[in-house]
């Protein structure tokens, strides 16, 4: 393990402890959220519930592979010999990554063979993407991490043009109160997954050792935050605006009675 100081480790596990807190938290609100949305949106809030339920899951264990990598004795940190296991993030992106984008497409409200089609395309790419770049992750030379890094942005790439370009006819016909929501939604999807890349040539653009190893550690804790926990509350928010308010549900009923 690096030689790291306190400060910085105490750094990372603070982070660590605040995203598996976060994610638990959400994973809460939003499994109890589903009652508050009508039916067809639910099984969306369901998908996100388990995107932050996973995350924080793995969290968890990130935090005690950290915990497990160092001792303080005497106010010095010590490695203890154990290897943190950094790859707990890359099976937790596998699992969640494409599921975010299913739950934005659940929530929009598509037909049965669009949503099929563009959940199963966004999905792969995205499961793609976070495959592609695990061998740079691991990889010890510089040159090996830009490669796999490129290779990875390819998906990203076509991702993002299917959200701004094959999705814009879609977002354009959700009813008006939720259109803003869904726009937004789409762009903290791709502002907080650029954040990733950047994270990732950490070590590739002059940050070396330890320093590297607490900006990478503390740089995708906070992207997983805002991409899962954060994102997740836009998606809540869409399935409500677009549920009709109780009263009017009931109006509804009442009527057609």
């Amino acid at each position: 393990m690096l030689a790291m100081t306190v400060g910085q480790y105490s750094f990372v596990y603070n982070a660590f402890s605040f995203a598996f807190a976060t994610l638990a938290a959400a994973t809460i609100f939003f499994w109890l959220g589903r009652s508050q949305v009508s039916a067809q949106y639910r099984t969306a809030l369901t998908v996100t519930g388990m995107v932050t339920f996973i995350a924080s899951y793995h969290y968890f264990r990130i935090f005690e592979s950290w915990t497990a990598a160092y001792n303080i004795v005497d106010g010095t940190l010590v490695a203890s010999g154990a290897v943190f296991n950094d790859a707990y993030r890359y099976v937790d992106w596998l699992l969640t990554v494409p599921l975010l984008l299913v739950e934005l497409i659940l929530v929009m409200g598509l037909s049965r063979q669009e949503t099929i089609s563009r959940g199963f395309r966004l999905g792969a790419l995205a499961a793609l993407m976070v495959a592609l770049g695990y061998p740079g992750e691991v990889a010890t030379e510089v040159g090996t991490r830009w490669a796999w890094g490129i290779a990875s942005m390819i998906p990203f790439v076509w991702i993002v043009v299917e959200l701004f370009g094959g999705l814009s006819k879609s977002i354009a016909a959700q009813p008006e109160d939720a259109r803003g929501l869904v726009k937004t939604a789409r762009w903290v999807t791709v502002l907080s997954w650029s954040f990733y890349p950047v994270v990732y040539f950490a070590g590739a653009i002059g940050l070396e050792g330890a320093t590297a190893k607490t900006v990478v550690q503390v740089g995708y804790t906070i992207a997983d935050i805002v991409a899962k926990a954060g994102f997740g509350v836009l998606i809540y928010m869409i399935a409500v605006r677009k549920s009709p308010a109780p009263g009017v549900a009931l109006d509804a009923r009442l009527a057609n009675a």
